[in-house]
């Protein structure tokens, strides 16, 4: 059960680059966690919050050096219950998994089968697991996503100014992405682009699920053949856009269902896949491309694909 703290306190925070620009309502949200969004702005419209001693309103963004006041506010205590242990067998390994990390971001080699956050009756993510393994990291947080099922390139900030500017590149298409996924079938040379509206459905059984539909939202990936293989082809899949499940639910409207995807595939194309030694989805994020937040260089960030992967291609038959 939730407890309440007993004595609050007035605290006076000052603000540092990693909070500058900040709406003053988003910010209390995280440091106020459990107190309800009402209070929240109750507590700003009635003066009680000040900034630099003066009253602001829930929209003013802070900036560097900002001296916040923070009045008493009962505040109820976290629920660890679910916090994922740094000692987990699957969270301490996520260490080794880390391909790059510096002051301002973290890129992580995501193996398959764990979500980017808890959620949705899933206990915890990489991103809780990240901030187990490091208590003392104050910020971090996901700067995209990618599918439970799906390994490779993940990219977590460390500093607000890092997660903005990065947000920044994917909003005006800095930065590239190349996954690598095998699918059934021969992949036409033809198929470069596929350009279609998708549109994101809940089925009765509560299943989230995306269709092509001409009143979805316009999507766009490209592709390149990297590797025929009988009854099958390894593709480059390079996403323009970043919708929920774009390259899965595009390779099954060209009719070359990715292996192993429990949505959007095959069941005699997966069998078949699965009696060589698949038992997951073989789509994997294996390059990122972007501008880093500091230095400004342009970083080529490479993820191998895992032994599981790598075995099942020896066994098939190249063409």
């Amino acid at each position: 059960m939730n407890t309440e703290s007993t004595s609050p306190q007035v605290q006076l925070v000052t603000i540092d680059e990693d909070n500058a620009g900040q709406r003053i309502d988003n910010f209390l949200l995280t440091k106020l966690k459990g107190v309800p969004k009402s209070m929240i702005y109750r507590i700003v419209r009635k003066g009680e919050v000040r900034v630099n001693k003066k009253r602001i309103k829930p929209e003013y963004k802070l900036q560097d050096r900002d001296i916040v006041r923070i009045p008493p506010v009962r505040v109820a205590e976290p629920d660890n219950r679910t916090a994922p242990s740094a000692n987990l067998t699957k969270v301490s390994q996520l260490e080794d998994r880390i391909l790059h990390e510096d002051m301002h971001l973290i890129v992580l080699n995501k193996p398959a089968g764990i979500a980017v956050h808890g959620g949705s009756g899933v206990d915890y993510g990489v991103i809780e697991a990240l901030r187990a393994l490091r208590p003392q990291q104050k910020f971090l947080e996901l700067v995209h996503r990618l599918d439970k099922d799906t390994s490779g390139v993940l990219l977590i900030a460390k500093k607000r100014s890092a997660l903005k500017y990065l947000h920044d590149q994917l909003r005006y298409k800095k930065m590239q992405k190349d996954y690598l996924a095998l699918v059934k079938g021969e992949w036409s040379a033809q198929d470069k682009v596929v350009k279609v509206p998708l549109l994101k459905l809940t089925l009765k059984s509560g299943e989230r699920i995306v269709r092509v539909n001409a009143e979805g939202k316009p999507s766009e990936t490209r592709y390149k053949i990297m590797q025929r293989y009988q009854g099958c082809t390894l593709v480059q899949a390079s996403p323009v856009t970043g919708r929920t499940h774009q390259i899965r639910v595009h390779c099954q409207y060209t009719g070359h269902p990715i292996a192993c995807d429990d949505k959007y595939s095959e069941q005699g194309f997966d069998n078949s896949m699965r009696s060589l030694g698949l038992n997951r989805l073989f789509l994997h994020a294996a390059e990122l491309m972007f501008t880093h937040p500091d230095s400004e260089e342009i970083m080529r960030v490479k993820a191998p694909l895992d032994d599981n992967l790598e075995a099942l291609l020896t066994k098939l038959t190249r063409v």
